[in-house]
């Protein structure tokens, strides 16, 4: 529901603040005080159009916030609308695109009257509003285009060119025993082989190094002799007992290194062609990873990959003969789904036209006539409400030649079929050309909608404000050469005068208040 709304240099509209109910909320005042501005606010928080004519003389820009709320969720929504240049949106505080305005809104806000966001007269809002009527089930047909489209597009995957499929295969073939030759056996092979590379192309040196080191420790006064004398030294000595102890294992520890170099730079051989394989083998993996991969790993997976694609080439044509199958079965399942849609379409579309039409005659359009058309294509998903307000005039579009008050009647009356919809519904104009016991109608069946809807509704007619659970009185006042509009949110006894005031043009007359009162309570009533 729309929760507050904020208005700022629209029009007469000079700073506007109102925090708005549930149920069915009644803006009334004289004509021009400025009840229909706040329709042009709510509906530029849809994404309607943006006239720079709306701005306040001498203010740089008008701006129209509103916060919602949907469940739990609180969402604001903005519009700014300068003097000159393009008008800016805003959602929840971030600046987004018209249509990104208008998608947000038009989950949350219908409007009827004189005004282009009208979800019910648009195709799709037909078509939902007939579905919903008839209770047609559209998830099996979506389900089964689901699977046409996964259907055509695995096919197309599969290659349907044969001369491609060939060169494919050949390239796949190439690829598969370049890599199969080499005979990959794990990713860290390289850096194996580079190891043992390494060791063979050093060997001469690192047993020359492993050779002085073994002196070094050995020898005659090497390190091993030389620590064995600090042994003796320190040996028996009382102060010295725990480094003794050290000293020993030390001069065991380098008498191990010792023998392990020895062994170690005996097992280093010089082996020319060994190495010469290491270099051959080494360069023949950059090339592949060069081709296939970043590191071994990933030409491993390529091959694996290459292996499933040739055979899902090799075996095309059973393949693509058990797809085509899946697709055929796909497609005559969205044909009977359409043909089922259709069907229900068609078989409810006059019981809701007929629905619609007596909603209109209590609504005081008697000669009103509503059609729904259905497409016979697919699952007639072309449907038109053709609308006629007179007798003899052939129904047409209702958008094309229903007038302001008679298409918010029409939005009412289908409104009360169908109760499906946005949160929020605004009408503007709906009582025009009403009076009388019509207009009572009109009152109750927007205090009906208003059970399951947030009803804001621009009226002159007593008999409509008074089924509403708030009434918003809209002045205008002049101050010098500034006219500005103002809203008051009307109690109980306020409701009273401003009832009178719209019964007979005088809020004080005793006979007036007396018949407000009256209608008050009959709303209270719903008689």
């Amino acid at each position: 529901m729309l929760v507050e709304l904020s208005v700022r240099d629209l029009g007469v509209i000079h700073d506007l603040r109102l925090t708005l109910g549930e149920g069915m909320t009644a803006f009334t005042g004289e004509t021009g005080a400025g009840k229909t501005l706040l329709v042009e606010a709510i509906e530029l928080l849809t994404g309607g159009r943006a006239d720079p004519l709306l701005v306040r003389p001498g203010a740089a820009e008008a701006v129209v916030e509103g916060r919602f709320l949907a469940g739990q969720d609180e969402l604001i929504l903005a519009r700014a609308v300068p003097a000159r240049g393009r008008s800016r949106a805003y959602v929840d505080g971030r600046m987004a695109q018209s249509a990104a305005l208008s998608e947000r809104a038009e989950e949350l806000v219908d409007l009827h009257g004189q005004h282009g966001h009208q979800s019910l007269l648009r195709p799709a809002g037909q078509r939902q509003a007939l579905d919903v009527f008839a209770g047609v089930d559209l998830a099996p047909l979506r389900l089964a285009r689901d699977r046409v489209r996964v259907g055509e597009a695995a096919l197309a995957g599969l290659g349907g060119d044969a001369r491609a499929r060939a060169r494919e295969m050949d390239l796949l073939e190439h690829q598969l025993t370049e890599i199969d030759r080499a005979g990959l056996s794990y990713p860290d092979e390289e850096a194996a082989l580079a190891a043992e590379e390494e060791l063979l192309a050093r060997a001469v040196d690192h047993r020359t190094q492993a050779e002085l080191a073994y002196e070094l420790l050995v020898g005659d006064g090497g390190a091993v002799d030389r620590v064995g004398g600090a042994v003796a030294a320190t040996a028996g000595r009382s102060p010295f007992g725990p480094l003794h102890q050290r000293l020993s294992a030390l001069a065991a520890e380098l008498g191990d290194v010792a023998s392990e170099i020895r062994t170690t730079a005996e097992g280093i051989n010089e082996d020319p062609e060994r190495l010469e394989e290491l270099r051959l083998r080494r360069q023949l993996l950059r090339d592949l990873v060069r081709k296939y991969g970043a590191d071994l790993g990933e030409v491993i997976e390529y091959a694996d990959r290459a292996r499933e694609r040739h055979a899902e080439l090799a075996g095309h044509d059973s393949t693509a003969a058990r797809l085509e199958a899946e697709l055929d079965r796909a497609r005559a399942e969205v044909e009977a789904e359409e043909a089922r849609i259709n069907r229900e379409r068609v078989a409810a579309a006059p019981a809701l036209g007929a629905r619609v039409g007596e909603h209109l005659r209590a609504l005081a359009l008697g000669s009103a006539v509503l059609e729904v058309e259905v497409g016979r294509d697919g699952a007639g998903d072309a449907v038109t409400f053709l609308f006629s307000a007179n007798p003899g005039s052939p129904p047409l579009p209702l958008a094309r030649v229903a007038s302001g008050g008679e298409l918010a009647r029409a939005m009412l009356a289908t409104r009360l079929v169908i109760s499906a919809g946005p949160p929020v519904l605004v009408f503007d104009e709906v009582d025009a050309g009403v009076g009388g016991e019509a207009a009572l109608a009109v009152g109750r069946a927007l205090a009906g909608l208003a059970q399951d809807h947030q009803v804001l509704v621009v009226t002159h007619l007593a008999q409509v404000a008074a089924f509403a659970d708030h009434q918003v009185a809209v002045r205008k006042t002049v101050d010098g050469d500034t006219t500005r509009t103002e809203v008051e949110m009307l109690d109980s006894d306020a409701r009273v005068v401003e009832l009178s005031r719209m019964l007979a043009g005088q809020p004080d007359s005793t006979s007036a208040r007396l018949h407000a009162e009256e209608l008050l309570e009959l709303a209270r009533r719903r008689a």
